[in-house]
C-alpha cells in the first residue's frame, strides 16, 4: 500500500511534491505541452448575516455583514502538463481573501490515460484530488467551482471544505458508441490516506452554503466553543483543524458506479469510508470514523431544461463516544436558458442528528436554503453572475457562545468572472 500512497506526507508536503513534478515536467524538456487555465471572480457582496464560519463564527454563509463590499470570490490557476501521450501532471492553486493562507494548492495529481483499443476506457490518478461525486461541478474546468450558481450546495460545500483524496483512484468506463448504443457506464475505486479528521467541521461548525475551497495545507479555525477549551470535555482537541492529516495510518477507500444515456440522464452512486480509528489522537487532532453514501442524478427532459438532484447520508464518530453523529443533506437544482443568459434555482435541505452522551457539546442542527442565480455571458471568456441566497438554520450550540440558536441569513452577490 505504501508504494501507491504517500503515508507519511501531510497536505503541504504532498502539494509540494506534486508541484515539483509539474515543475520538472515543464523545465526538463521543451517538447512537453503545457496548458494553463484560470478563473478570476471579482465579487460585490451585501449580506445581513453575522459571524460567518470563515470568521470563527457559526454562520452558514461564506460572507457576513462584515464582508460587504468588493471581494475576491475566486482566483484559480490550473496547469496541465502532458508528460507523455498518456501521462498528464496537473496542479491547481487558489487564492482568496478569507483564508489563513492567501494562496494554497487545492489539488495536485498525475493521471494515466492509456489509449483504449475498444469500448473500455481506463484512467488512473495519483496525488491529492476531489472524488468525482458532484454533478454541480465541472471537473474539466479550473477547479471545484459551481457552474450554474455562485454558491455550492451544502453537500458540495462540505466536500470542498473537508474532503480530499490523497492516494490512488482507478476508473473504468464503457463507451456505448463503440457498439452503437447511447448508454455509457463505469466504475470507480480509490484508496487513500489522510483525511482522518473529516467530520470535525460537520460536528462543530455544521453544514454551510459556500463556494470556498480549503487548501491542502490550510488550517481552519473553529468557533470558540466550550468543549475544546482548556477545561472542556475534549481539552486535547485543538480549536484549529487540519482536515487532511494522517493520524491512524489506516487507508480509507471509496467505490462508485456511473451510468448515462446521452442527452437524457446521468446517474451516479458512491460509498465513502475513511476507516478512521476514533480513539487515535495526534497533535490536537482526533481521527474520526466517517462514512457516507451518495447518490446523484442529472436529468435533461428537453427544451434546454436541466434538473440536478444530489443526496448524501452518513455517520461520523470520534473519541470514546464523545461525538456520535448522523448527517444527511439533499438538494435539487433547476436551470434553463433565459434571454441571452441562463437562470438557476436551487433548494437545499440539511440535518445533523446528535447521538452521543456529551450534553455540554450539542451538535445537532437542521436547516434549508434557497439560491436564485442568473448568468449573463459578455463574451467567450467574461460573464456576469448574480445570486440571491437565503439560509435558515437552527443549531443548539450557538447558545453556548451567547447567540440565538435560530438564524436566517440573506445575501446578494454579483460577480464579474473571467475564465481562460
Amino acid at each position: 500500500m505504501n508504494y501507491f500512497v504517500w503515508q507519511s506526507c501531510d497536505g503541504l508536503r504532498l502539494a509540494i511534491r506534486c508541484g515539483l513534478i509539474v515543475g520538472l515536467c515543464i523545465n526538463s524538456a521543451w517538447t512537453f505541452a503545457a496548458e494553463w487555465h484560470g478563473l478570476l471572480d471579482i465579487r460585490a457582496v451585501a449580506s445581513d448575516g453575522k459571524d460567518s464560519w470563515t470568521r470563527e463564527g457559526l454562520g452558514k454563509q461564506r460572507f457576513d455583514r462584515n464582508s460587504d463590499g468588493i471581494r475576491i470570490g475566486q482566483a484559480i490557476l490550473r496547469t496541465d502538463v502532458e508528460v507523455t501521450d498518456t501521462l498528464t501532471a496537473s496542479i491547481i492553486a487558489t487564492a482568496s481573501d478569507d483564508r489563513r493562507n492567501l494562496v494554497d494548492v487545492t489539488e495536485a495529481w498525475l493521471a494515466w490515460n492509456p489509449i483504449p483499443s475498444g469500448p473500455w476506457k481506463t484512467r488512473v490518478k495519483a496525488g491529492a484530488f476531489f472524488p468525482t461525486t458532484s454533478i454541480e461541478i465541472d471537473y474539466e474546468s479550473v477547479g471545484w467551482t459551481p457552474t450554474r450558481t455562485l454558491s455550492s450546495s451544502a453537500i458540495n460545500s462540505w466536500i470542498g471544505d473537508e474532503i480530499r483524496t490523497k492516494g490512488l483512484e482507478f476508473n473504468m468506463s464503457h463507451k456505448g458508441r463503440f457498439s452503437g448504443s447511447a448508454n455509457d457506464f463505469g466504475f470507480t475505486a480509490a484508496v487513500f490516506q489522510g483525511n482522518d479528521p473529516i467530520g470535525s467541521l460537520l460536528a462543530w461548525r455544521g453544514w454551510t452554503i459556500s463556494d470556498r475551497i480549503s487548501g491542502v495545507s490550510e488550517p481552519i479555525r473553529l468557533a470558540d466553543l466550550p468543549v475544546y477549551r482548556a477545561n472542556g470535555a475534549l481539552a486535547q482537541q485543538s480549536r484549529t483543524i487540519h482536515v487532511f492529516r494522517e493520524i491512524d495510518h489506516r487507508p480509507g477507500y471509496y467505490v462508485g458506479a456511473q451510468y448515462s444515456r446521452s442527452g437524457v440522464i446521468e446517474l451516479a452512486a458512491l460509498h465513502y469510508d475513511n476507516r478512521g480509528q476514533p480513539l487515535k489522537i495526534s497533535n490536537g487532532q482526533y481521527s474520526w470514523a466517517t462514512s457516507f453514501d451518495h447518490l446523484s442524478a442529472r436529468l435533461m427532459p428537453g427544451n434546454d431544461w436541466e434538473l440536478l438532484v444530489q443526496a448524501m447520508r452518513g455517520t461520523t464518530l470520534m473519541g470514546p463516544g464523545a461525538v456520535d453523529l448522523g448527517y444527511r443533506s439533499w438538494y435539487t437544482l433547476l436551470s434553463h436558458p433565459l434571454g441571452k443568459g441562463s437562470a438557476a434555482m436551487r433548494y437545499d435541505n440539511f440535518n445533523i442528528s446528535d447521538h452521543d452522551h456529551t450534553p455540554q457539546d450539542p451538535n445537532g442542527e437542521r436547516g434549508h436554503s434557497l439560491a436564485l442565480a442568473y448568468t449573463y455571458p459578455l463574451n467567450q471568456s467574461l460573464s456576469l453572475v448574480a445570486e440571491v441566497l437565503r439560509v435558515g438554520s437552527n443549531r443548539d450550540a450557538r447558545a453556548l457562545i451567547g447567540i440565538a440558536t435560530k438564524q436566517s441569513e440573506n445575501s446578494l452577490s454579483a460577480a464579474l468572472r473571467w475564465q481562460f
